[in-house]
């Protein structure tokens, strides 16, 4: 119950004398927003079932390297990957470590991903409201816009720790099992380790937004339901609709529209010069989608009765 009452005393207007200055009552309000956003990012992160997804992201990027080391000791020359790109990735995993994070992340963006970052966006709301926690939390003199801009903050935040943790975790054993030194990237330009580890930031960076833009979906799924099951499972079967709607012909003209189409073309900042081009229509993308979503999931929200 302590999350319930986070900021409910500051947000009450001051007792006696006049009414406080509209400074003092911002200050106020944006401290009850911050203890409360502070209260559920423990919520997410101390839950014993996110814990256990992050430890699962944790291991595949280790298991991967370990299995690509062991099936050709002399590099993952052998492997296929998603694409022609993620070809080339296990390709120059054999010179550098540092592909294993690039691997790592085309391969667990596939599904592992989404489903980190989908239990916890589809239980943000439905999971309050099948426990009914909601109306309590509601209770609170702040709003709903406020709330809802709590559990998606908390949302991008679990995305960012989820995606650096696949790409810590993969260039630790990249390094480890493949060697590192000046990275050669895929348009054949060799730039140094420093520059390497700058291009694994920003490739990282463009998956945070990826998985913060499938948050939002899920976030404006799970306002529709009590169920966070159903909304997990929704969010979840629009990443494999996708996915194979992207691997049928017939449907090329909408592909660049869909919601995973851009996940994978972080290639793009592997490539001097960046292909700016493909950038942009992906973070574009990702941010239209946000933005729509999280709209979706304010309409919805501040309309519907979840009180009841």
């Amino acid at each position: 119950m302590s999350r319930l009452a986070e900021g409910a005393t500051d947000l009450r207007a001051p007792a006696t004398g006049t009414a406080a200055m509209p400074e003092a009552t911002a200050a106020v309000a944006v401290r009850a927003t911050l203890r409360f956003f502070a209260s559920e990012l423990r919520v997410t992160f101390f839950r014993r079932r996110n814990q256990l997804l992050l430890l699962v992201a944790a291991l595949f990027p280790l298991v991967i390297g370990i299995g690509l080391k062991a099936a050709d000791p002399h590099g993952g020359g052998g492997g296929r990957g998603p694409g022609a790109s993620g070809a080339a990735y296990f390709s120059q995993l054999a010179g550098n470590g540092v592909f294993l994070t690039f691997v790592a992340l085309s391969l667990l963006l596939i599904l592992v991903l989404p489903v980190v970052v989908g239990v916890v966006a589809g239980d943000s709301i439905a999971g309050e409201a099948g426990y009914g926690t909601l109306r309590y939390l509601l209770a609170v003199p702040a709003g709903r816009t406020r709330l809802l801009a709590v559990k998606y903050a908390t949302i991008v935040v679990w995305s960012v720790t989820a995606t650096f943790v696949v790409s810590v975790i993969a260039l630790l054993p990249g390094v480890v099992l493949f060697g590192a030194g000046p990275v050669t990237l895929l348009s054949g330009t060799t730039v140094s380790l420093a520059d390497g580890l700058l291009h694994v930031l920003w490739v990282t960076l463009y998956v945070c937004a990826a998985m913060a833009a499938f948050g939002a979906i899920a976030l404006a799924i799970s306002t529709f339901t009590e169920h966070a099951i159903g909304a997990i499972a929704a969010s979840l079967i629009i990443v494999v609709a996708s996915e194979v709607i992207e691997n049928v012909p017939q449907f090329a003209p909408v592909n660049p529209y869909l919601p995973t189409n851009w996940w994978l073309d972080f290639d793009s900042l592997l490539r001097t010069p960046v292909d700016t081009t493909t950038l942009w229509h992906g973070l574009l993308s990702f941010a239209v989608y946000a933005v729509l979503f999280v709209s979706i999931a304010w309409a919805r929200f501040t309309s519907a009765d979840v009180t009841s």
